[in-house]
């Protein structure tokens, strides 16, 4: 497995409003096809205005499948049309666990586009 890290620095006050829209449009239509969401995270300590979300993937070539599959879908091309002038910055990391972590392994129970 691997997980992605992608962290989101918003314009200033913007937090709750990135909220928000993701709770009422875009979660909906990101968890069917990415599958298996690590968590989703706001910043109160260091950077401030920040949203953390990290996805896990059996290897580069699902990630690859399943963001381009997200990058093709009318919905979610509308919904980022909706936040993409809340974002200042994006960056991301690709993180591989180690061996005694939960996500180490391909756990299907963890692929919340199958439940």
């Amino acid at each position: 497995m691997i997980v992605e890290e992608r962290i989101y620095s918003l314009q200033v006050g913007a937090a709750p409003e990135y909220l928000r829209l993701y709770e009422a449009e875009g979660l909906a239509i990101q968890r069917p096809i990415l599958g298996r969401m690590v968590g989703y995270f706001t910043t109160e300590i260091g950077p401030l205005h920040q949203i953390v979300h990290m996805w896990a993937y059996r290897d580069m070539a699902e990630r690859s499948e399943r963001r381009a599959r997200l990058g093709a879908d009318d919905g979610w091309k509308a919904y980022v049309k909706k936040i993409r002038p809340l974002v200042v910055s994006q960056e991301n990391k690709i993180l591989i666990p180690a061996p005694f972590s939960p996500w180490a392994d391909d756990d299907p129970a963890l692929d919340l586009a199958q439940n």
